[in-house]
């Protein structure tokens, strides 16, 4: 009788499968993709597919909450924000330091200013919304986003971090204007009432009495992000500028018998806010070939050995650092430098582009031509924004 135990019994695979690779060794699982061999001819591309430079596909859609008098949600990848804002009002007389505000102000206005300069009205724009927290961002994680961030679970510090970006971002690129948020009311003359005398409320010289501010408009901007697989500030960013130029305020006027800000319930006088240009922020961060560069670089104390290896490493072609676009949370993960540019197009995109903001941290691997690179990167990042926020 044929026995059926194979003569020479097969070794078990000692080969692991692209998922347990990368979590057992994804640094060596990236690097694996970024700098192939060459003799492979393989492209050097991310571990998600992505070349360098390349974002996730981004979306858009406006108007999505109805509850809001403005919302968007934003998808990049699998990286998703939720945007609503909510108008309310307050009234002047609830804030306490108006009233000497408003004495300071007189005074400093005695002088007329000369034409063309507006450094006393940006002043003044940029005291009534910042002093005056007209605008006030919350971003919340809390919402099973991620398997660190349970529903119903207090801000984090990651939370509260992207909040203050938010806050200092919509502050430092003016971007709401403050003239947007003031209702005023323009007191009657009663002494050209008297006399019978026909009056114009608009025309300058016809002695009428000068116009109050009676109340702001207050804008809470929260955004929830709903799925988070890197790179949330982005999303966010994207989705309170979509949220923004959905944001319709209604007409809002001081009822001088009742001593009330009264509004218009017709849709139709509602006013869309007349936002300063469009700002795009654009996320990188800097992929080490050598994980220890960056202890490296600490632990010895003359730098210059160090850089002599790296230009002898250039020069055989051996790449040792990677700027990647749009990181994911797996890229994140394998990162300690981090940059992000703010790019804004003038006329409508056909002009120059202007650097709003620009920051890094995490490390000094980052140089002056790698900033100048990611500029141009975030100059094309903000046509196709642009692009994608004008058909949500």
């Amino acid at each position: 009788m044929a026995s059926s135990t194979p003569s020479h019994p097969v070794p078990p695979s000692l080969s692991l499968p692209p998922s347990q690779f990368a979590r057992l060794q994804p640094h060596a699982y990236l690097l694996a993709h970024l700098s192939p061999p060459a003799a492979s001819n393989q492209p050097s591309l991310r571990a998600n597919g992505r070349a360098a430079s390349q974002f996730r596909v981004t979306s858009a859609n406006a108007g999505s909450l109805t509850h809001t008098n403005g919302s968007a949600v934003v998808r990049i990848g699998d990286t998703a924000a939720v945007c609503g804002v909510r108008a309310e009002i307050l009234h002047t007389d609830d804030i306490a330091s108006w009233s000497v505000s408003q004495a300071s102000s007189e005074q400093n206005t005695d002088k007329k200013p000369e034409e063309g300069d507006t450094d006393s009205q940006d002043k003044e724009d940029r005291a009534h919304i910042q002093d005056l927290n007209l605008l006030v961002p919350n971003l919340s994680l809390s919402t099973g986003c991620a398997p660190g961030f349970t529903p119903g679970a207090a801000p984090s510090a990651l939370a509260q971090s992207l909040s203050h970006q938010l806050l200092s971002l919509l502050h430092s690129t003016r971007l709401v204007q403050a003239d947007d948020l003031r209702i005023w009311y323009q007191p009657p003359n009663l002494e050209a009432e008297a006399l019978g005398e026909q009056m114009d409320v608009d025309s300058e010289g016809s002695g009428n009495p000068a116009r109050e501010i009676k109340a702001f408009w207050v804008l809470y901007i929260d955004v929830m992000i709903i799925s988070l697989a890197g790179n949330p500030f982005d999303a966010a960013w994207a989705s309170v500028l979509a949220a923004l130029r959905d944001t319709k305020l209604p007409k809002a006027w001081w009822d001088a018998d009742n001593e009330t800000i009264l509004c218009s319930d017709d849709i139709a006088d509602a006013q869309k806010l007349s936002l300063r240009g469009l700002p795009i922020a654009s996320s990188f961060c800097s992929f080490e070939a050598d994980a220890a560069a960056g202890w490296r670089a600490v632990v010895i104390p003359d730098a210059e050995e160090q850089k002599a290896q790296e230009q002898k490493q250039k020069k055989q072609g051996m790449q040792q650092r990677w700027i990647l676009a749009d990181p994911d949370g797996y890229e994140e993960g394998l990162s300690q430098e981090r940059a992000c540019v703010v790019v804004d197009k003038e006329n409508d995109g056909k002009g120059n582009t202007v650097i709003v903001k620009m920051e890094k941290h995490g490390g000094w691997a980052l140089d002056g031509d790698d900033m100048r690179q990611l500029v141009d990167v975030s100059a094309r990042r903000w046509d196709e924004m642009k692009r994608i926020l004008d058909q949500c």
